[in-house]
This record gives structure tokens, C-alpha cells and sequence, in this order.
């Protein structure tokens, strides 16, 4: 182990594996679209265009189709912006109690969980009063993968909190999360609910449809612990 790091850990995508930030992200961008041009969103459009790829990608690739002259550029900032502000409200409603004995179960092995949300960090804290320790870190990670975080989110946010890949599991909340996790080097637990279930999540390590107690098992026996 190089200097500084810490031994085992799990990086939790929390807006989308301990919540179903798919939805609210499918809500967002649609309700942004509309009032931005009329523009129509559904979820195959979402499917086609935007989920795994990046905001401003996406964006440019639709607006080709439906012939608007809005720019990519800045429809992409304000979508990400319309959803962090989304998720300041939205994530501290889901620290449940049934995510709360998840990440005790999980850190009461010695592994460390670094929660891991696209939210304002001075918004939600409070949220998770009680959870937070050395074993327990909240983390800010803003991604402009729509959905999901790309392969050098996970190795950054390892890097960021003294973890090595080989021996931290990536709990992600998308097929897309499970490819990136598996290019940077990490395994990966995959929690899976209707709006992303046409994903591809082959490669996972585990495949759940909650965090909780229970399942914290599965994660702790695909960590190795």
C-alpha cells in the first residue's frame, strides 16, 4: 500500500444508488426543454442521446434533430445547474434509515464509505449528521456525464480520499456507472431500478435494488470482507 492510503473502501454514487436521481434527472431536463424551446423530452430520447455521454454531447447531438437554435454550451450549464439545485432538496429526503444502517454495517467492517453527490456539500450536510466520521466522508463530485460518473470520476475521487482501486468497490447507480468503474480499475455493485433497468449492468460484481442492512452484505462480500 502506497503512503497514506487507507485499506479497503466503497465509493457511493448516492444521487443515483441511494436515490433514483435517474428521475429526477429525466424530470429535470425535460422540464427544462420545454421551457427553453418547447422542446419534447421522453425517455428514449434520453436513452438515444444523452444517458453516458456528456450534458453538452447530448444536447448538441438533439438540438441537430429538432433544428433549435439554443447553444449546447450553455444549455448544458444550465441543465447541470437546474439539478444540483434539484438534488439540494431531493438527497436529504433520502438518507433513510435504511441507507443509514447500510453505511454502518458497511464501515463497522473497516471499510471506509465515501458518499459521493453532485449536491452543494454545505446543503446537504446537515442531512447526514451522526454518519460523518473518518470512516464516513461526503464528498462532492461534479460530473457532466448525464447519469452516470466517467472512469477518471472514480479514480479521482479515490485519489481525493486516500483509497487504492484495486481494493475499493464503486456502488453506482447505472450500466454506464459499471463500464467506467470497470475501466478505472474498480469493482463494482450495481443498484438497479426500473428507470435505468435497460441498461446494460453485465460486468457488475453485484447486481442489488437497494442500500440497505441487508444488501450491505452483498457489497461487503464483493469488497472481500
Amino acid at each position: 500500500m502506497m503512503a497514506g492510503q487507507t485499506g479497503k473502501g466503497i465509493i457511493v454514487e448516492f444521487d443515483f444508488a441511494a436515490m433514483n436521481g435517474a428521475e429526477l434527472l429525466f424530470k429535470t431536463t425535460e422540464k427544462f426543454l420545454m421551457g427553453l424551446d418547447g422542446i419534447a423530452f421522453d425517455p428514449g430520447v434520453e436513452a438515444r442521446h444523452f444517458a453516458g455521454n456528456n450534458y453538452q454531447g447530448g444536447l448538441a447531438e438533439y438540438f441537430a434533430i429538432v433544428k433549435t437554435k439554443k447553444t449546447a454550451a450553455k444549455a448544458a450549464k444550465d441543465v447541470a445547474d437546474a439539478f444540483r439545485v434539484a438534488l439540494n432538496g431531493a438527497v436529504p429526503k433520502a438518507v433513510t434509515p435504511a441507507f443509514r444502517n447500510f453505511v454502518r454495517a458497511v464501515s463497522d467492517r473497516g471499510v471506509k464509505v465515501v458518499i459521493s453527490t453532485r449536491a452543494d456539500i454545505e446543503a446537504v450536510a446537515e442531512a447526514f449528521e451522526g454518519m460523518l466520521s473518518d470512516m464516513v466522508v461526503l464528498y462532492q463530485e461534479t460530473s457532466a456525464t448525464y447519469g452516470s460518473l466517467k472512469w477518471d470520476a472514480w479514480r479521482r475521487a479515490c485519489a481525493m480520499n486516500r483509497l487504492r482501486r484495486m481494493s475499493t468497490v464503486a456502488v453506482t447507480g447505472s450500466g454506464y456507472g459499471v463500464k467506467s468503474a470497470l475501466i478505472a480499475g474498480m469493482g463494482s455493485v450495481a443498484v438497479m431500478n426500473d428507470h435505468v433497468a435497460y441498461q446494460d449492468f453485465g460486468g457488475a460484481d453485484a447486481v442489488i435494488s437497494e442500500l440497505s442492512g441487508t444488501t450491505a452484505k452483498k457489497v461487503l462480500e464483493v469488497a472481500r470482507v
